[in-house]
C-alpha cells in the first residue's frame, strides 16, 4: 500500500485473488481441469483461424466473422485463465494495481466487442439468406474490413469508460478480491466509499451494451425466418434453418450468462455465483 498524498489514508498497490479454494488438492484438481479448457480452447481456435487461412474456399465473409469470433474467443480466456492458472499453484496469489486495471479493460473490451461483433454475423446471415443474389455485393470485403473494425473499436472505447469508473475509486483497504479475476463488481466492492452512483451508471452503461445487440440480433432473426418460412420446399427451408443454428446457439450461451451477470440489481450481487457462472461459460470452441 502507498500514502495519498495530503491525506491521512493508505491506498492499496496491489490485490489478492482469492480464487475459488484456499484448498491446495482442490486447486491442483482445478488447475488440471482449467488447464485441459484452456489448451481445448486455445487449440481449437486455432484450428479454425489455421483452416480458413488456408482454404481459400472459406474466403467468404461468413468464414472471415468466425476466423475473427475465434481470435476474440482465444484472446478472452487468454485474458483470465493463465493468471488464475498460475493462483491456484503458487503460495502468493496477488496482482498489482497496474495489472489489474489492464486486464479488467482487456476483459470487458475483449467482451464488449465480441458482445457487438454477433450482431455483424447476424446481419451476415440476414443478407445471405435473404438476398442471397447480392451477398458478395453487399458484404464486400470493405464493408467486413470496417464491421469488424467497428467493433473493436466500439469494445475497447466503451470498455475504457467501463473500466475508468471502478479503477479511479479510492481503495485503502481491504485489497482481497473474491474473484479469480479482476473482475469489474468484485473490484468495486473493496472500495472506501459509496460506490451507489457509479453502480447505477456502470450497470446503465452494461444494459445499454446488452439491450441494443440483443433487440438488433432479435430483429435480424425476425426478418430471416419470415424470409425462410416463404420457402416452398421443406429441405431447403431446413438447410436455410441449419445455417443460423450454430449462431443462435452461441448467442445464447453468451448473451445469457452476460445479462444475468450484468443486469441484475446490484443488490442480489454474489461473488461466489458470479464465479461458477463465469468459469462454466468460458468461451470454447465457436460454432
Amino acid at each position: 500500500m502507498w500514502m495519498i498524498p495530503g491525506q491521512n489514508q493508505t491506498r492499496v498497490s496491489e490485490f489478492i485473488l482469492l480464487g475459488f479454494s484456499s484448498d491446495p488438492t482442490t486447486n491442483s484438481i482445478l488447475f488440471t481441469v482449467f488447464l485441459l479448457i484452456y489448451l481445448s480452447s486455445v487449440m481449437g481456435n486455432g484450428l479454425i483461424i489455421l483452416l480458413i487461412c488456408l482454404d481459400s474456399h472459406l474466403h467468404t465473409p461468413m468464414y472471415f466473422f468466425l476466423c475473427i469470433l475465434a481470435m476474440l474467443d482465444m484472446s478472452y480466456v487468454t485474458t483470465t485463465l493463465p493468471q488464475m492458472l498460475l493462483n491456484l499453484l503458487a503460495h502468493s496469489k496477488t496482482i498489482s494495481f497496474a495489472a489489474c486495471w489492464m486486464q479488467m479493460y482487456v476483459f470487458s473490451g475483449l467482451g464488449i466487442t465480441e458482445c457487438t461483433f454477433f450482431v455483424v454475423m447476424a446481419y451476415d446471415r440476414y443478407v445471405a439468406i435473404c438476398y442471397p443474389l447480392h451477398y458478395t455485393v453487399i458484404l464486400n470485403w470493405g464493408l467486413c474490413i470496417r464491421l469488424a473494425t467497428g467493433s473493436l473499436v466500439c469494445g475497447f472505447l466503451s470498455a475504457l469508460l467501463h473500466t475508468f469508473f471502478t479503477m479511479s475509486l479510492p481503495y485503502c483497504g481491504p485489497n482481497k478480491v473474491n474473484h479469480y479475476f479482476c473482475e469489474s463488481p468484485a473490484v468495486r466492492s473493496l472500495a472506501c466509499m459509496d460506490t451507489h452512483l457509479i453502480e447505477m451508471v456502470d450497470q446503465g452503461l452494461s444494459v445499454f451494451m446488452l439491450l441494443i445487440p440483443i433487440s438488433l440480433i432479435v430483429t435480424s432473426y425476425i426478418h430471416i425466418a419470415m424470409a425462410v418460412l416463404k420457402i416452398k420446399s421443406t429441405q431447403a427451408r431446413c438447410k436455410a434453418f441449419s445455417t443460423c443454428a450454430s449462431h443462435l446457439t452461441v448467442v445464447s450461451f453468451f448473451y445469457g450468462p452476460g445479462t444475468y451477470i450484468y443486469m441484475r440489481p446490484n443488490s442480489s450481487y454474489s461473488p461466489e455465483r458470479d464465479k461458477q457462472i463465469h468459469s462454466f461459460t468460458m468461451p470454447l470452441v465457436p460454432c
